[in-house]
C-alpha cells in the first residue's frame, strides 16, 4: 500500500513538473544543429561527429565499434543504468537485482554512444537548432559525464552486449535512481545549454512533446 502511494505521488509531481518549460535562451542563434532520438523508453543527444570545436571520433574511436567504420557523420550519447545497458538485452531478461539497484541508485553508470550516417527526423527523432556557444556548452556538458583516464581519455568497457554494429560504452559518473533517470540527464543536458526542456523528468515523452 505505501509503495503503491509513493508511486503515485511520483508520477503524478512528476507529470506536474514535466509540464514547466524551461527554456533559457529562447532567442540563440540557430548555428548547429542537433536531435533528440528515442527508441521508445530512452532519450540520446545526437551531434555531428566533427564540427570546428570537437572531432568526437578522437574521444570516441571507431575501432571500439564492431565494423570500424569511420564513414558516419553523426554520434549518439545516452547516459544510464550499466545494469540495465550490459545485463538486459530485452525486457524479459530483466533481473530483479539489476532494476533494485537502478531504483535506488546502488549501481554504476555507463555512456553509450552509436555512431549514425544520417539523421532524419520523425516522431522519435527531432532536430534542435543551437549557437555554437550552446555547442560548446553541450561538449563540455556531455563530456564531464564520462569517466577519463588520468591523461583524459574516455574509459572503454570491453563487452559483446553491443545493441548493433556502430556503438560502444563508456564508464560514466554518478548513480542512476527513480529521480536520475536518463531521460533525466537527457533533459538536464538540454536545460545546461539552455534548450527547451522540462523542470524535472524521467521519461523521454515530456522532453519530445516540447518539440512537438
Amino acid at each position: 500500500m505505501y509503495f503503491l502511494g509513493f508511486l503515485v505521488l511520483y508520477l503524478v509531481i512528476g507529470f506536474g513538473l514535466s509540464k514547466i518549460t524551461v527554456h533559457h535562451e529562447p532567442d540563440a542563434a540557430e548555428e548547429i544543429a542537433i536531435y533528440i532520438l528515442t527508441n521508445g523508453v530512452h532519450t540520446d543527444i545526437v551531434m555531428p561527429v566533427k564540427t570546428d570545436d570537437i572531432d568526437w571520433s578522437k574521444k570516441i574511436p571507431y575501432r571500439h565499434t564492431k565494423t570500424a567504420d569511420n564513414s558516419h557523420n553523426y554520434i549518439a550519447m545516452g547516459w544510464g543504468d550499466k545494469g540495465f545497458y550490459l545485463q538486459t538485452p530485452t525486457w524479459a531478461e530483466l533481473k530483479f537485482s539489476v532494476a533494485f539497484k537502478a531504483a535506488t541508485g546502488l549501481s554504476t553508470t555507463a555512456m553509450h554512444t552509436t555512431y549514425y550516417r544520417t539523421m532524419t527526423e520523425s516522431e522519435s527523432c527531432k532536430r534542435i537548432m543551437i549557437s555554437r556557444a550552446q555547442y560548446q556548452k553541450l561538449v563540455w556538458h556531455i563530456s564531464d559525464s564520462f569517466q577519463k583516464t588520468a591523461n583524459g581519455q574516455f574509459i572503454n568497457i570491453q563487452t559483446d552486449a553491443n545493441y548493433g554494429h556502430t556503438d560502444a560504452f563508456y564508464e560514466a559518473k554518478g548513480s542512476y535512481s527513480m529521480l536520475t533517470t536518463c531521460n533525466t540527464w537527457a533533459n538536464n543536458t538540454l536545460k545546461a545549454i539552455g534548450a527547451k526542456a522540462c523542470l524535472w523528468t524521467a521519461f523521454d515523452s515530456a522532453i519530445f512533446e516540447k518539440y512537438k
